[in-house]
C-alpha cells in the first residue's frame, strides 16, 4: 500500500515515507485497538514505535491522520489479498470458499487492526468516513461476484446476495471481534471450515455440493 494519499508529510522521499509510516501505523494500531483512539496520545505512539513524537509530526499533521491511514491500511489489505485468481479454480464454489478463507486469514493476521476499524471509524470526519465505506464496499463486491457466479452457474440457489455477502463479511470479522470467545475452541483453520459448512454449503444446489466435496478432497 502507498501510505501517502490524502495525508501531508514534510518528508519528500517516498521510500522513507512508506517505511516510517508503516512503523508508526503498526504502533498506533496496537494502541488504538487496546486503549481506544481518544485515550491514546501521539507520545504513546512514539514510545511504542521507539521514536520521538517530533518525528511522527514529520509524517502526519495530527493524530486523526494516523487513524485515517491505519484504517485505510486495513481495508486495502483486505482488498488486495481477498480476490481469488479465477484461473486457479475449477468452479465458482471453490473461488467463493477461497475468498472467505483468504479474508479470514487476513483478519487473523490483523486482529488488532480489524477491531480498530469497528471501534474508531466513527472518530473520523464525514468526508473521510466516505473513503472508509468505499474501501469496505470494494472488498464486498469481490465476494458478491463469487456469489453471483455460483448462482448463475447453478451451484447455489437464488438468495438475497446483499444479505448473504454481509453474513460472510461479518463471519470473517467476527474472528477478530470475538477472538476472546473463539480462541480456546477453534484454530483459525477449523473456524473457517465450520463457517463454510454453515454459510456456504447450506445454500448450495446438488451441483454445488459436488463441487464443494471435490474441492475438499483436492485440499486433503
Amino acid at each position: 500500500m502507498k501510505l501517502s494519499k490524502g495525508v501531508e508529510s514534510t518528508v519528500s522521499d517516498p521510500r522513507l515515507i512508506e517505511e516510517r509510516r508503516t512503523q508508526i501505523l503498526r504502533a498506533a494500531i496496537k494502541l488504538f485497538s487496546k486503549k481506544g483512539y481518544y485515550r491514546t496520545t501521539i507520545l504513546d505512539i512514539a514510545k511504542e514505535a521507539g521514536i520521538s513524537s517530533g518525528l511522527i509530526y514529520q509524517y502526519f499533521r495530527e493524530k486523526e491522520d494516523v487513524l485515517y491511514l491505519a484504517l485505510m491500511l486495513v481495508l486495502e489489505t483486505y482488498e488486495h489479498e481477498v480476490p481469488p485468481k479465477e484461473e486457479d479454480f475449477n468452479n465458482p464454489v471453490q473461488a467463493l470458499c477461497a475468498s472467505i478463507r483468504a479474508y479470514c486469514m487476513v483478519v487473523d493476521r490483523m486482529r488488532d487492526a480489524t477491531v480498530l476499524a469497528y471501534r474508531s471509524t466513527k472518530s473520523l470526519p464525514p468526508d473521510r468516513r466516505v473513503f472508509i465505506k468505499d474501501g469496505e464496499a470494494r472488498t464486498n463486491r469481490i465476494i458478491r461476484k463469487c456469489v453471483s457466479d455460483c448462482i448463475q452457474g447453478g451451484y447455489m440457489r437464488e438468495v438475497n446476495k446483499d444479505l448473504l455477502v454481509y453474513q460472510y463479511v461479518m463471519f470473517c470479522h467476527a474472528w477478530a471481534l470475538k477472538y476472546w470467545a473463539f480462541k480456546e475452541k477453534y484454530s483459525v483453520e477449523r473456524y473457517i471450515d465450520e463457517g463454510i459448512q454453515l454459510l456456504v454449503a447450506s445454500f448450495l444446489t446438488p451441483r454445488g455440493q459436488r463441487a464443494l466435496k471435490t474441492s475438499r478432497e483436492n485440499n486433503r
